[in-house]
């Protein structure tokens, strides 16, 4: 990452240092930045509205667009993805300099324009997620871990919403205490899927909390490859032994992710 991006991640640490305000995701040399701003602008109502801002900072910015993502409980998804189309748009304004704070006083600025425009959709249901614009990487593969699910039912439909909407096949796998997550689709599309199983509250915490997920892990990601089964759908499946579990990913054509991966989580 550039010097001009660095210093800015450490200026957007200093200005937004309020509880829960601000957070940096991941941080890789080379994927880049991904970080969350927790912010309010002003909706049609004159009420504050509270927005969860998530930039991806490739490792060429600002000499590239960041990715964005925008959620909030009181937005539909329509209304997120119009809010992040602006953004991006505002953004090329400002290519090859430091942008991510002067979009979020645009947005906190503008927002109740971008609401009350005629040409906005009217979508139900609350926003979750909204893609990213980045390059496309094209035809991708990851297999996740997570550690537990409390929440058992709630968190498969999320799950089962995320694939959905992002336009990812794949599987959801129980087998004991072992759950995998095992999704196909447009690289931009599953680190949006990342983004997103990071940032939201998904689970329950011990005390029965809404929580974030903390123990979730990356086993494996690449281009799909020709021996590799590309499903047709996104499924959730429960799996009564390991053999069941290994015929699975044999065939899909990932015998030797199995192999090098999941057998090393039953030992």
């Amino acid at each position: 990452m550039a010097g001009p991006a660095r210093e800015e991640l450490l200026a957007l640490a200093a200005i937004f240092c309020g509880p829960d305000e601000w957070e940096v995701l991941s941080l890789s040399e080379t994927d880049g930045t991904v970080c969350r701003i927790l912010t309010k602008a002003e909706g049609l109502m004159d009420a504050d509205i509270p927005l969860e801002l998530v930039f991806h900072l490739p490792v060429n910015y600002p000499s590239c667009l960041p990715g964005i993502s925008v959620n909030s409980e009181y937005l539909t998804r329509a209304q997120c993805l119009a809010v992040k189309e602006k953004l991006l748009e505002q953004a090329k304004n400002l290519l090859s300099e430091p942008m991510v704070h002067e979009l979020v006083l645009w947005i906190q600025e503008n927002l109740r324009h971008i609401l009350n425009h005629p040409e906005m959709g009217s979508g139900s249901g609350k926003c979750t997620s909204a893609a990213s614009t980045t390059v496309d990487d094209g035809f991708w593969i990851i297999l996740l871990h997570l550690d537990h699910m409390r929440a058992k039912t709630k968190y498969v439909k999320t799950v089962e919403k995320w694939a959905s909407d992002l336009r990812l096949t794949g599987r959801l796998m129980f087998m004991g205490k072992i759950i995998l997550i095992l999704l196909q689709g447009d690289r931009n599309n599953i680190k949006e899927y990342l983004i997103l199983q990071k940032t939201c509250k998904v689970d329950v915490d011990s005390s029965g909390k809404k929580c974030k997920e903390k123990m979730i892990s990356v086993l494996f990601e690449t281009k799909v490859q020709t021996e590799h089964k590309r499903f047709l759908a996104f499924e959730v499946k429960e799996y009564s032994s390991l053999d069941e579990l290994q015929k699975e990913f044999e065939t899909a054509g990932l015998k030797k992710l199995f192999s090098e991966f999941v057998l090393g989580l039953v030992k």
